[in-house]
């Protein structure tokens, strides 16, 4: 009983749920962590998405980092509603988390929807010439066109995590995304958060 209450913290502090909405994932998931915390971060999507959509962040706070080389550095300003969550220390932790992804990572974009059109088609057509070539060099090996697509938007997700901020693996927890966090805090904090802008500096 005690690991199930435990868990049950651990799971609610990570994701930002209510203590039902913890339980009822881990009745879904048969007691898996793992599971029931992507069931509660797909969650937390549907509600920062209503967020997004309904409401303008126009607080926040300017937060900078600068890695202990001197070589790199990064600045994000990152919104949300109201000045009293832009006074909230974990709000404010998370903006600094943000500003050192972005020395560490080096995203060229806040989203995908923020990557130009001629871009995504230039690396889509990349990908295509790939499976072009490979199913030539092995005519037993042409996949059905379901196949083809599922492969060409794993490849694209993984370009979108190479170059978007949002989509990038947490340096601290490559389970979790830059998304899930925002999401997460947008749970516990309940108004809507979003990166306004961001810049890397380096030497």
């Amino acid at each position: 009983m005690t690991n199930n209450v435990r868990l049950i913290q651990k799971l609610r502090n990570q994701t930002g749920a209510g203590i039902m909405a913890v339980k009822s994932a881990l009745d879904q998931a048969a007691g898996d962590e793992n599971k029931a915390a992507a069931i509660l971060r797909k969650k937390g999507e549907k509600i920062a998405a209503k967020k997004q959509a309904e409401r303008e962040a126009k607080d926040g706070v300017v937060d900078a980092y600068i890695h202990t080389s001197a070589k790199v550095g990064s600045m994000i300003v990152l919104a949300c509603e109201t000045d009293f969550v832009a006074k909230n220390e974990q709000f404010k932790n998370l903006a600094h988390e943000i500003a050192m992804q972005l020395a560490a990572m080096r995203p060229e974009y806040v989203s995908s929807d923020d990557v130009p059109e001629d871009v995504k088609e230039k690396e889509m057509d990349i990908y295509k010439e790939q499976l072009k070539q490979a199913g030539s060099a092995s005519s037993a090996d042409k996949k059905p066109t379901s196949v083809t697509e599922k492969i060409l938007e794993g490849k694209m997700n993984k370009f979108y995590a190479s170059v978007c901020l949002l989509n990038q693996p947490y340096i601290k927890d490559d389970k979790r995304t830059i998304r899930d966090l925002i999401n997460e805090a947008t749970a516990k904090l309940g108004e809507k958060i979003e990166v306004k802008q961001m810049i890397v500096f380096t030497l």
